[in-house]
């Protein structure tokens, strides 16, 4: 059963990340953005609403956006782009592996079906935890909270960190969200989210308890038999953390790179595309 968060007053309510604008500019993001929404819902296309506008919903955090982030199951990818294109707006698949997009001169709209590292693909349980909200007077959906944080945990790039976003999301919701459903997500990866819980505890010192006891204790006793054993020697999961701060060690130090078949989802031509476009977002 999809849940609803607490709605929070947001500061700055003419700021995109209000959501609840229902007559934006013509020819504004906020119009283009309206546009691919309600396309999506007229072709009946199951779509959430994740990035600045969810974390917005969820924390009351408003933020600055370059983009609208959509979240489709991959089977319904090239369904979206061909409704969106319909209404004159150019669309390509960006990264087979985890993203497509749609343009309307140089605002774009994301639409993503899995994570940059392949380790978080859109599914029913995305759709099934949704809870409903309106996004510039249109109805949506908002990519669940714990989804949310299970995707964000890993961006830990260079340029981009998003750990502020996972500490607000724990913040906001660690009383109510399903935290046995949120440490099955993360799987054999369960010491990201053991890294986040305790920086949340350093970052909110007085929120600590948002953390329930049972779910700490149970990843700390999996750090002392983990630890207890030794791991593969040859494996860096790094990349699944940075597309860029391990590849010295994949492409010198001989070491296996934790996005590739056997070990995650992800092909070689996918991690060397996903690679190729850090120097391409340069320029």
């Amino acid at each position: 059963m999809a849940r609803t968060a607490p709605r929070r007053s947001l500061d700055l309510p003419d700021h995109p990340a209000a959501g609840n604008l229902s007559r934006p500019r013509r020819g504004s993001s906020a119009a283009f953005y309206r546009d691919v929404m309600s396309t999506l819902n007229d072709a009946q296309i199951p779509f959430l609403v994740g990035g600045t506008y969810a974390l917005g919903h969820y924390t009351g955090v408003v933020r600055p956006t370059k983009d609208l982030d959509v979240f489709v199951r991959r089977e319904s990818l090239d369904r979206a782009l061909a409704a969106i294109e319909t209404h004159g707006h150019r669309t390509e698949i960006t990264h087979p592996h985890f993203l497509g997009k749609a343009y309307a001169g140089p605002k774009f709209v994301d639409v993503i079906f899995a994570s940059g590292n392949g380790s978080c693909p859109v599914d029913d349980w995305w759709f099934e935890h949704a809870p409903h909200g309106v996004l510039f007077g249109v109805p949506v959906r908002y990519c669940p909270i714990e989804e949310m944080i299970w995707s964000k945990a890993y961006v830990m790039e260079r340029e981009r960190y998003d750990g502020h976003d996972v500490a607000h999301l724990l913040r906001a919701g660690g009383a109510w969200l399903d935290w046995q459903r949120l440490t099955a997500r993360f799987g054999p990866h369960w010491r990201v989210l053991l890294a986040h819980v305790v920086l949340f505890g350093f970052i909110y010192p007085g929120d600590r308890v948002k953390v329930p006891d049972a779910i700490l204790d149970e990843l700390i006793e999996r750090l002392r038999r983990e630890s207890a054993s030794a791991g593969d020697p040859n494996l860096c999961r790094g990349t699944l953390l940075s597309r860029s701060q391990y590849l010295h060690d994949v492409h010198h130090l001989g070491f296996s790179d934790a996005r590739l078949e056997p070990f995650g989802s992800m092909t070689a031509e996918q991690t060397a595309l996903w690679t190729k476009a850090i120097d391409d977002e340069k320029h």
